[in-house]
């Protein structure tokens, strides 16, 4: 089978292209930039150049692909509406990559939800993340237009990458942080809390999704929780340092800029992955981000 993926310099794409490579998928994936298809081609796939503004290279592979994974941007809606459009009438799946942030709250890191979300879970974005939602709907509606369309709303994913880009997006800039300053911070009081899931077990459920899920299916993928308060404690002490600090939002702000300081390490973002486990027998290997912070995260 040839799979198309975006993103496949990145993180989860990059991750997402070596397992699918490793069960013996044939993998496209696009790149921006001639440094970035050599770093990809060395791992078995083939470099696609172009960007997710390119209309034209994204039907293309669209439309020569027997499915489609898209893991770069999970905002980017023209690019969503271009390959949807490729697809229509295909039946071939289309796997879009989007975060739980989307049903994040505006906490600041002073309390911790109580709510857990799963697919029925109503909900209205903030307006800083109505972005992300509007192609999350266009997916789902697009279904009954002869797309097999599946989301997958992944939540803080840890972990050593498969591909050519190690690092996530929210545990390394904490990490950075520390090891700049010398002390680990979290904002505010650091009690608000997130999912998370390892890296390795979300490249399973991407494959599990392709040959399993359903039209018009969303899938929250998590395999635990942990408030920041605890993430950063167990920073400090992979890294030798003192206890971990709260920071006021500003300064959280000032180093990480707003959306980072307020939506990925400010707010809660509890969801559940029933619906994973239960119609495509998803079952992770790797339960405690805490774990994994302590005993094997990489320090070079």
């Amino acid at each position: 089978m040839n799979v198309f993926i975006t993103g496949a310099s990145g993180f989860i794409g990059g991750s997402v292209a070596v397992r699918f490579i490793a069960e013996g998928y044939r993998v496209r994936g696009l790149v921006r930039s001639a440094e970035q298809a050599e770093r990809v081609a060395a791992l078995g796939i083939t470099p696609v150049l172009g960007t997710l503004d390119d209309a034209g290279i994204l039907a293309r592979e669209a439309k020569l692909a027997d499915a489609v994974i898209n893991a770069a941007s999970s905002d980017h809606l023209f690019a969503v509406q271009t390959l949807l459009d490729a697809l229509a009438g295909s039946d071939k799946a289309f796997i879009h990559t989007s975060g739980s942030s989307v049903i994040g709250d505006d906490a600041r890191g002073e309390w911790a939800s109580e709510q857990i979300f799963d697919e029925r879970t109503p909900y209205t974005p903030v307006p800083e993340k109505a972005a992300r939602a509007a192609p999350d709907k266009l997916i789902l509606d697009v279904a009954g237009r002869g797309v097999r369309s599946i989301i997958l709303c992944n939540s803080m994913i840890y972990g050593n990458g498969l591909g050519a880009s190690m690092h996530s997006v929210q545990i390394p800039p904490l990490v950075a942080q520390a090891r700049r300053s010398g002390v680990v911070r979290f904002v505010g009081k650091g009690v608000n809390i997130w999912s998370n899931v390892h890296i390795e077990d979300v490249t399973e459920l991407y494959l599990l999704a392709l040959r399993h899920g359903s039209a018009g299916a969303m899938y929250f993928v998590e395999n635990g929780e942990a408030s920041y308060a605890q993430i950063g404690a167990a920073i400090a002490r992979r890294l030798g340092l003192g206890e971990a600090q709260s920071w006021p939002l500003q300064d959280a702000i000032n180093e990480w800029g707003f959306g980072h300081a307020v939506y990925s390490f400010g707010s809660n973002s509890r969801v559940s992955a029933a619906r994973a486990r239960n119609e495509l027998r998803w079952q992770p290997r790797h339960a405690s981000v805490l774990e994994w912070l302590e005993n094997d995260m990489r320090l070079d």
